[in-house]
């Protein structure tokens, strides 16, 4: 079908394959741009697309859902706006490729996903993914690194989004499998891969999705490394990495933004969980790793502060849905649950015991929508050319 669709829009059929899958933040809630460590992974939703060069200047990208052709001309690159959407985005990721010393060129596109637009699955994310592995496999011999496609995302959207964006996302699409990241040096990202199965431990890895996108947040989102930064200044560094904890409760008095100081400790704390669950999972601690998400979605919810919209207080829909799983979860007296990605709105992650799972999903769906609850595995393999 991909085939066909691509023959019926670019007139040919001669076509390569590509996919990107989303991803999950399993622990690690907003650390990435201060220099932190996350446990993320890619997961069985993802992003496929047929493509092939077209010779030209141009890139035309068709995507499902999207109306008409998405259209960047190389050659006037200056002239995309930042309000442009995917259309900036697309232009964002081929002037980082070629700034990263890469071949680029236009090429046609169709493009289809499972990913969940606006919801913290990281629908965006797994597009520059899929795009950098077209870039790779069309005119660069499949010599790019999955770091490569994660500094060209993070470009794409820093500089053409306007938008605050880390590394995590874009690493956890591009690399594959369950990967350890840890962005304490600005150079060189360093991440290793970690065995994780949550259905070995006897869980099953739930996405519940609350009801209302995220879309429309990029000011809240922005504001957590702004706010992040702004408490490493009062500590004398660029990135709360190169301070630690201690400093940090010695000069707290000194950040007058007090949700500031309280975004800084759950920085360093989240850290430390992080550690801890990379241990859990090589132990195969069920029981400590569990028990250290539920202290991430806490931690997130009193501290981060990104469980809800500062803008629309009255519109809880994560809180909620979180609300309603603890009570569950305290009812059955097994499993955990957290804000997942960015958050303020969009979906929550659960662990749920297999063998409650039918229970889970029947009763959270009174509340959401069955629609709305999908089960999750790690998907081994990152952005690939298929």
């Amino acid at each position: 079908m991909l085939r066909k669709n691509f023959e019926k829009y670019f007139g040919h059929d001669e076509c390569e394959f590509f996919s990107a899958p989303g991803r999950s933040e399993i622990i690690g809630n907003h650390t990435d741009h201060n220099g932190g460590k996350i446990i993320a992974a890619s997961i069985n939703m993802d992003t496929i697309c047929a493509a092939a060069a077209n010779g030209t200047s141009c890139v035309r990208v068709i995507s499902e859902g999207y109306a008409g052709e998405i259209l960047v001309e190389l050659d006037h690159l200056e002239k995309i706006s930042a309000d442009s959407g995917t259309i900036a985005l697309l232009a964002g990721l081929m002037e980082g490729a070629d700034k990263r010393g890469f071949r680029t060129g236009g090429f046609d596109a169709y493009v289809t996903t499972e990913v969940i637009q606006a919801a913290g699955v990281s629908s965006s994310a797994s597009f520059e993914m899929l795009i950098c592995a077209v870039i790779n496999g069309l005119f660069n011999g499949n010599r790019m690194a999955c770091t490569d496609y994660a500094r060209i995302g993070q470009y794409a959207e820093n500089i053409y989004w306007n938008k605050a964006s880390g590394l995590m996302d874009q690493m956890a699409c591009a690399a594959g499998g369950a990967v350890l990241l840890d962005f304490s040096d600005k150079e060189q990202i360093k991440y290793e891969n970690v065995p994780l199965s949550f259905r070995e431990m006897g869980y099953e890895f739930l996405i519940v999705n609350t009801g209302k996108g995220h879309a429309d947040l990029s000011g809240e989102y922005s504001a957590i490394p702004e706010e992040m930064a702004e408490a490493a200044a009062a500590l004398g560094v660029e990135r709360l990495c190169d301070s630690d904890e201690d400093t940090l409760l010695k000069k707290i008095e000194l950040i007058k933004n007090d949700r500031a100081g309280l975004r800084a400790i759950h920085f360093y704390e989240e850290n430390k969980r992080v550690e801890k669950a990379s241990a859990s999972i090589r132990e195969k601690d069920a029981k400590q790793l569990l028990e250290l998400i539920s202290e991430s979605g806490r931690a997130s919810w009193e501290l981060l502060q990104n469980c809800w919209s500062m803008e629309n207080p009255k519109e809880q829909k994560i809180t909620r849905t979180l609300a309603l799983t603890e009570l569950f979860i305290k009812k059955i007296g097994d499993g955990a649950c957290r804000v997942h990605g960015g958050g303020f709105a969009g979906v929550i992650m659960c662990l749920i015991p297999l063998k409650n799972v039918n229970d889970y999903k029947s009763y959270i769906s009174k509340y959401v929508g069955e629609e709305n609850i999908y089960s999750i595995s790690i998907r081994s393999v990152g952005a690939v050319q298929l």
